[in-house]
This record gives structure tokens, C-alpha cells and sequence, in this order.
């Protein structure tokens, strides 16, 4: 049976907690990833990073939670080189295998192409947090060359695997969460619509709502689109499954 996670870090069971560190349990929910402390796990997943390397995660801890992600990839990648997210990507620990998607996002030395083929593991991970580690780390790069990761996340959007299909939606949500905003998204939202056509009915609630919010998103900065873009559906498809990612997609249009 899946262990029910602490609501709040004040709540986080002290053993738990320690295993967390640790590296040998996956937080069980968002209170807990928030509460790991990177220096210490650092530490015991590459047990040959040195002192100075561990201080300089553990000096970030007031940091916001990405920022600490993407300075755990950098001394990740100053230690191991370019092999870190190899020797991370089967880590016990959902934090260890998010540092790996972001040794990803973050390489230059990857195509986009080679990026998303590299992540696609982390994207389909069995962990809440890992998947959404995945789409954020791919996102500055998806961002900086569009057109191109939109022909690439067309597949990803017919795939069998619900995660990966939420994975091409999500990660081109034109605002985002926890990220910069898609200005070209924003201002075109209709380049999004070779994606959204592909999921439009899609049978999992997971896709619909990450569908549903990426049609919010643009509604804010150009609702005459999305009000179109729903018309059209509303004439294609009767189904409860685009009936509900109409209904979420314009919850703000007024």
C-alpha cells in the first residue's frame, strides 16, 4: 500500500524524513520534496563529492526550489560530468532523478532532439514529482527554438503513455507553473494547436486538466482564440472528455 505523505513538513514523521536524506524513499507528497535537504542527500547519493562541493548545495537552501534543482545539476555535472544524469536517471530517491532531468535540460551539449529523447524516461517516471521535474527542466529549451519542439512533441502527443502525452502539453503551456512564460504562445496560441488536436479527447483526466489549463493560459492574453478553438471542438465532438477540457479551458473567459 502507497504511503499516504505528510500534508506539511511540520507533520513529516522524523524517520521519514531521514530516509528522505538519506536517499532510500520517495517523498509521497509535494511537503516533502520541499523539505529535503539537498546537501545532505547530495552527500549520499555521490558519496565522492567533496565537502566544499555539498556546502554549496547546502548554502541554497533559501533558494527557491528551482533554483536549488538547477544548482544541484551544475555541481552534479562539475563532479560527474557529462555522464550525471545517466548514472542519477534510476536513483531510489524522486529528488536524485529530478536533479538528472535537470543535468539534462541544462547540457550544451544536446540537441533539443537528443534532450527529449534523453528525458523521456523521467517524463514517464512512476513519480508525481519526477514527471513534472521532467517538463520543466526540457522547458527553457523548448521555449528557445519553438517550431522545432513543437514537430518533435507530436509524437509524444499521440503516445500511449498518458504521461508523456501530458508531457508535450504541459510543457508548452504558454504561462506555465513554476516557470517563464511562452511569449510566442502567448501571442500565437494557434502554433499549440497541432498539440491540443491530439488530446482534445483524450480518455485520461491527467492529460485533460494539464489540456484544459493550457487553454486557460492562452485565454488570458488572447480569449477570442480559445473561445473559437472551443467552438470548433464543440461542432467536431460530443465526448464528456473534450465537454470538460472546453469547460476548463474557459472557467475565466467571461
Amino acid at each position: 500500500m502507497a504511503r499516504i505523505g505528510a500534508k506539511s513538513r511540520d507533520t513529516i514523521e522524523p524517520s521519514v524524513l531521514d530516509r528522505l536524506n538519506l536517499g532510500t524513499e520517495e517523498s509521497a507528497s509535494l511537503s516533502e520534496a520541499l523539505a529535503v535537504d539537498f546537501g545532505i542527500l547530495l552527500g549520499h547519493v555521490v558519496p565522492s563529492v567533496t565537502p566544499e562541493e555539498q556546502q554549496r548545495v547546502t548554502n541554497a537552501a533559501g533558494l527557491g526550489f528551482k533554483k536549488r534543482m538547477n544548482l544541484a545539476a551544475t555541481v552534479l555535472v562539475e563532479h560527474l560530468g557529462n555522464n550525471a544524469a545517466e548514472l542519477l536517471q534510476q536513483h531510489p530517491s524522486d529528488t536524485a532523478r529530478g536533479w538528472a532531468a535537470f543535468v539534462i535540460g541544462n547540457s550544451d551539449y544536446l540537441s533539443l532532439g537528443e534532450k527529449l529523447s534523453a528525458v523521456r524516461s523521467l517524463a514517464d517516471d512512476r513519480h508525481f514529482g519526477v514527471r513534472e521535474w521532467a517538463w520543466l527542466a526540457l522547458r527553457p529549451a523548448i521555449a528557445a527554438d519553438l517550431t522545432q519542439a513543437l514537430v518533435w512533441l507530436l509524437p509524444w502527443a499521440m503516445s500511449e503513455s498518458e504521461n508523456i502525452r501530458r508531457f508535450a502539453i504541459e510543457a508548452t503551456r504558454p504561462r506555465g507553473v513554476w516557470s517563464k512564460h511562452i511569449q510566442k504562445l502567448k501571442e500565437s496560441p494557434a502554433m499549440g494547436q497541432v498539440l491540443l488536436n491530439e488530446v482534445m479527447e483524450d480518455s485520461s483526466r491527467y492529460v485533460q486538466d494539464s489540456c484544459g489549463n493550457w487553454l486557460n493560459d492562452a485565454a488570458k492574453s488572447n480569449p477570442q482564440w480559445v473561445v473559437d478553438f472551443c467552438a470548433q471542438w464543440q461542432e467536431k465532438s460530443s465526448s464528456v472528455a473534450t465537454s470538460y477540457i472546453i469547460k476548463r479551458g474557459l472557467r475565466n473567459v467571461a
